[in-house]
């Protein structure tokens, strides 16, 4: 039996719920009145029509994909000796000693990474780079090229845009500009055989971009040292990164006119070609391979042309770990530089991230890409 000081509160609870009920029956034949109503057929119709061209695209999209990772790669679609890595910031802030040198040297040597891109730094946001963000970096680079001669540690230097944000380091600024190049020369009057620059989000068609880019490669040449950046993939549909940027102020892809012309104004580009959202392995190897191909018809034959592999595991909407692999990312890429330009010299691959990456991630790298095949 049901407590009296509890039966009157229990009461009108019921009763709002039967209320409740109405209201939504109600809402609810109301909504199918209008939505039964003749004039909304054409409407109804021509959604339905969207609707279907839109599953039908995703579909084409899919199977075209999946083709793309068919096949076999051709011989001589391995490493050419111009791999490269990216490297954590504790490497040169005194978290990493002798020990942990040790193991990197043995994942690195007698593979073709050639370039260690080392985190050194974020740059403030008016292109700024303290010194004291990389204290340990003489031992590093006395240690790596002790150890593994011929390979070059380039300085990784980046910084959160303002392009889709309040805050963020402005290109617009023509200062900034000045103070970034002078953190390029700062790193190199360390003794970093390179500088490796990743901007984000960077939108397709930035002019100030380029600009930079004319300025920093200035500095490099003379110094007959690598200007290297991170790249955005290019997009897979014309003109998508203008939709995409309508449509939710994120554009995430370059035009492919866009990539080569950052390609030409420098000597290594590493496309960053993970973070794809694709749901499945044999998906995203067939983007890489596309995004391989679409690299390979703009970048210059002396121009580096790297291609990402994801050596992490986090899982959200843009990436699924289950679907974007080292192996896929591999595959991909060798399949792409096979059809479209298998005796190009100047291509590689780049694992990101050191201090992610799996045991089966390094070994997917050498087993796959890091030993050369004969011709």
């Amino acid at each position: 039996m049901v407590k009296p000081h509890i039966a009157k509160p229990l009461a009108k609870g019921r009763a709002s719920l039967r209320r409740l009920r109405t209201a939504l029956r109600r809402l609810r034949m109301a909504f199918l009145r209008r939505w039964r109503h003749p004039r909304l057929r054409w409407p109804k119709r021509i959604m339905a029509a969207f609707v279907g061209c839109l599953v039908l695209a995703v579909l084409a999209a899919g199977i075209s994909l999946r083709l793309l990772y068919a096949g076999d790669p051709g011989p001589g679609t391995q490493t050419r000796g111009r791999d490269a890595v990216w490297l954590g910031h504790a490497w040169v802030d005194a978290r990493k000693g002798e020990a942990e040198l040790q193991g990197l040297v043995r994942r690195v040597r007698g593979t073709g990474i050639r370039d260690l891109y080392v985190h050194a730094g974020p740059l403030e946001h008016d292109g700024t780079l303290p010194k004291e963000r990389y204290p340990k970096v003489g031992w590093l680079l006395k240690a790596v090229h002790r150890e593994l001669p011929g390979v070059r540690v380039q300085a990784w230097l980046g910084d959160v845009l303002d392009t889709e944000g309040p805050t963020g380091l402005s290109l617009a600024d023509g200062d900034n500009h000045a103070r970034i190049v002078g953190s390029a020369r700062q790193v190199l009057d360390a003794g970093f055989d390179g500088v490796h620059f990743d901007l984000e989000p960077l939108h397709s068609e930035d002019r100030a971009y380029l600009a930079l880019l004319d300025a920093l490669h200035a500095l490099t040449r003379p110094r007959h040292v690598p200007l290297s950046v991170a790249a955005h993939q290019i997009d897979p549909l014309p003109a998508l990164h203008s939709v995409a940027g309508f449509l939710t102020g994120h554009p995430k892809w370059w035009s492919q006119s866009y990539f080569g012309q950052v390609a030409r104004r420098v000597d290594q580009i590493a496309v960053m070609s993970y973070d794809t959202s694709m749901p499945m392995e044999s998906l995203y190897g067939g983007y890489v391979a596309q995004q391989t191909e679409l690299a390979l018809e703009v970048t210059p034959p002396t121009t580096d042309l790297l291609m990402g592999l994801p050596g992490y595991h986090t899982n959200n909407f843009g990436r699924h770990a289950w679907a974007e692999t080292v192996p896929a990312a591999v595959r991909g890429a060798r399949l792409g530089l096979g059809r479209e330009d298998r005796r190009r010299e100047r291509f590689g691959v780049a694992l990101y991230v050191d201090y992610a990456a799996t045991d089966d991630d390094w070994a997917a790298y050498r087993d796959g890409w890091g030993r050369r095949e004969a011709d």
